[in-house]
């Protein structure tokens, strides 16, 4: 195989490589928008809007579960807060 079709041939491949990561790329951005989208504005950070959202560990049921403390904004919706002091989960 002459030199300039070994070339062209990786050529290929890299182009097809970078598309696919630009692909990758653009759904990594949709789904983080989506995520946020998501995120109940009664706290800081990213508490996830579901019927119900939980401490990790503990001893609620879910179906959401929180591992990082959050500061309550407004109305503390989930009972995350449960000494009052206006942090949650922590």
């Amino acid at each position: 195989m002459p030199a300039d079709a070994t070339s062209k041939s990786q050529v290929k491949k890299s182009s097809k490589v970078k598309t696919a990561s630009k692909k990758q790329s653009k759904k990594v951005t949709k789904k983080i928008a989506r995520s946020a989208a998501r995120c109940d504005s009664n706290y800081s950070g990213c508490v996830p809007v579901a019927s119900d959202v939980d401490c990790k560990p503990g001893s609620g049921n879910g179906p959401a579960y929180l591992s990082v403390a959050v500061k309550v904004l407004k109305n503390d919706i989930y009972r995350l807060d449960a000494d009052h002091d206006g942090r949650g989960c922590e």
